[in-house]
């Protein structure tokens, strides 16, 4: 066996998702399993290069992990990107500082793997995508709401062919974050300052342009409604500041096939379903209800006749009439299966089509739902290419 060291520019790791999801439970996560094992021989063993801007914070973060303090953390981009030992780079910065980042990674050479969304607006996404190809590197975005264990088992459902004709989807987002001054907020002040890149609308949408995409059909429309719930909040330091940017957003989606999507996402909503984000599909044949996790279904055949009679209390509990879609399978973290893809797709030609414009297509939907609901009508979605 042999081991192939791989050397990852990983920029943007002090933040919550970069650090949680992308350094610890994946690339380091490769790690302690041993590496990636290619299946030809070759072990390939994930080394992170911590960036950005914070030196004592990464230097924290490297001796946590028993990183080298001194070859796998910088503040100095261009010089990480110059080096020839570092093969990917990986951006899980601000929306606003991650054109300029990968457009220098690109150039450098380096294959790319990014957050979502790729970019402020649809321009410079599809020139990330253009420069990529031009270049010839390979390049991937996250898109790992696909690899939860509740939409996979949707998905197996969906390839079963048990729904029948889809009819319409309808998505439930989203949770309260406090809004910082008697109870901290649990998500970072930069997302209600759209000068900033903030949004509910530019953070979500990407997210519900690939589910919806890639499970039920591309979005042909768009009529979305946003809003600004709480107009002021206190940031990290506990200063009060206004919130220029959507809190919350209800999105209509005409999906190509003819169902239809109804999607509503909210950081100032309380909870009252079984997880953060469920999906409910109806069919001809049946229907499902699933979330990060979990799946249940009706089948046609086992759909009850209730009757409406608003007089007397309700005679059936109906979340007990669904039957659970069980596991049938074990299920890694959707980031980190993820990204053994991606590295297979740069080492070992896998495919993969989850690239810059993908991500472009995300970025469209955002911009294109931020207008609809400026403009008050229905917008259509044109397919996207280069």
């Amino acid at each position: 066996m042999t081991r192939k060291t791989v050397r990852i520019a990983m920029n943007g790791v002090t933040g919550r998702m970069g650090y949680r999801q992308h350094l610890v439970r994946s690339v380091l996560a490769l790690r302690e399993q041993g590496g990636l094992d290619l299946g030809d021989g070759t072990v390939l063993w994930p080394e992170p290069v911590l960036v950005g801007r914070r030196e004592p914070a990464l230097r924290a973060l490297a001796e946590r992990h028993g990183l080298d303090p001194v070859t796998q953390v910088s503040t100095d981009l261009d010089a990480v990107l110059a080096d020839p030992s570092v093969g990917i780079y990986f951006d899980a910065q601000v929306t606003s500082a991650r054109e300029e980042a990968i457009r220098k990674a690109v150039a450098a050479g380096k294959h790319v793997y990014t957050e979502k969304p790729t970019a402020t607006g649809l321009d410079g996404a599809l020139e990330l995508a253009r420069l990529a190809d031009a270049a010839g590197i390979r390049h991937g975005v996250v898109q790992d709401k696909l690899f939860l264990p509740g939409l996979l088992k949707l998905k197996r459902l969906i390839d079963g062919g048990f729904f029948g004709r889809i009819l319409s989807v309808r998505g439930e987002f989203g949770y309260w974050v406090f809004e910082g001054d008697w109870q901290s907020a649990q998500r970072p002040s930069w997302n209600y300052r759209a000068q900033d890149g903030g949004g509910i609308v530019v953070d979500m949408f990407p997210h519900w342009e690939y589910v919806l995409h890639e499970l039920f059909g591309r979005v042909t429309s768009v009529q979305a409604l946003t809003a600004t719930h709480i107009p002021q909040r206190w940031d990290e330091n506990g200063k009060p500041y206004d919130a220029t940017a959507d809190d919350a957003a209800y999105g209509v989606f005409e999906l190509e096939g003819g169902a239809i999507a109804q999607i509503n996402s909210s950081w100032a909503v309380r909870v009252h379903r079984d997880e953060l984000v469920e999906f409910q599909v109806d069919g001809t044949e049946g229907s499902a209800v699933a979330g990060l996790r979990d799946c249940r279904v009706q089948h046609r055949s086992a759909t009850p006749k209730p009757v409406w009679n608003p007089d007397v209390p309700a005679t059936e509990t109906f979340r007990d009439q669904w039957q659970e879609v069980p596991d049938n399978a074990v299920y890694d973290n959707g980031f980190k299966a993820q990204w053994e893809l991606f590295l297979r797709h740069v080492y070992a030609d896998a495919p993969y089509h989850w690239d810059l414009l993908a991500g472009a297509r995300g970025v469209q939907l955002a911009e294109l739902g931020l207008k609809s609901s400026a403009e008050g009508r229905r917008v259509a979605v044109p397919e996207v290419t280069l």
